[in-house]
């Protein structure tokens, strides 16, 4: 680290005074189950800096968890993973590019997250973070997956990302990541998160209200109070 580059995230300068200053809930998913997986090391990393901007973290280990629908959503690893889901203000997904894609043990988690669960929206207004690894040279295919996947989720996601090429490169023994510029991308991600999240979580439920979900409940509310007959 740069002495004095590394700043803590102002908090008054985003949110007003009243307004949720709590430590940011983030959840962070990778998408390896390698020994070692350079992607939970990655997720790792990011933890400690969000940790040090004054989050509070929690990383879901995917080791357990089923196919999607190869077992009941009260299985314990899905359970798991949908209240992390619905805790969570905040979100990083982290994957290896394998085959010019996520992986299967990546998307698997996001598909065991539902769009509703009853009246709750688990992942609806969410702030999203997106990395990368990768064995070869710099990609971005599975960043650009996981954006799309993100939009379908109905996530807000920031604009920066990392990706990390040659990544067993990147790590020294104990798991740490080298210093270098692609470090230094994994910190303005992880800021530009923090700051995103204090700004959208002031205004999610503002943000989620839409038209079409509140014309429908309009008319399922017309329908009931019409009806000819009980």
């Amino acid at each position: 680290m740069v002495e004095g580059a590394l700043k803590p995230i102002d908090v008054a300068a985003l949110v007003p005074e009243g307004g949720p200053r709590h430590a940011p809930k983030v959840l962070l998913l990778y998408g390896s189950l390698r020994e070692r997986s350079y992607s939970r090391l990655l997720v790792q990393e990011a933890e400690r800096l969000l940790r040090w901007f004054g989050a509070e973290t929690r990383i879901f280990d995917p080791s357990g968890l089923p196919l999607p629908d190869d077992a009941e959503p009260d299985h314990p690893k899905v359970a798991e993973l949908r209240e992390l889901c619905t805790w969570s203000e905040a979100q990083v997904w982290c994957s290896p590019e394998r085959h010019g894609a996520m992986t299967g043990i990546m998307k698997s988690q996001i598909d065991w997250i539902p769009l509703s669960l009853g009246a709750v929206r688990p992942s609806q207004g969410k702030v999203l973070a997106l990395m990368q690894v990768s064995g070869g040279s710099q990609s971005f295919n599975a960043l650009n997956q996981m954006r799309i996947l993100g939009r379908w989720m109905r996530m807000v996601t920031i604009p920066n990302q990392s990706s990390v090429p040659k990544a067993f490169l990147e790590f020294d023994e104990d798991g740490r990541m080298k210093p270098s510029a692609l470090y230094n991308r994994v910190v303005d991600v992880m800021e530009e998160l923090m700051k995103v999240t204090y700004l959208v979580r002031m205004h999610d439920r503002y943000l989620v209200d839409r038209y079409s979900e509140r014309a429908e409940s309009a008319a399922e509310l017309s329908s009931r109070v019409n009806q000819r007959s009980i």
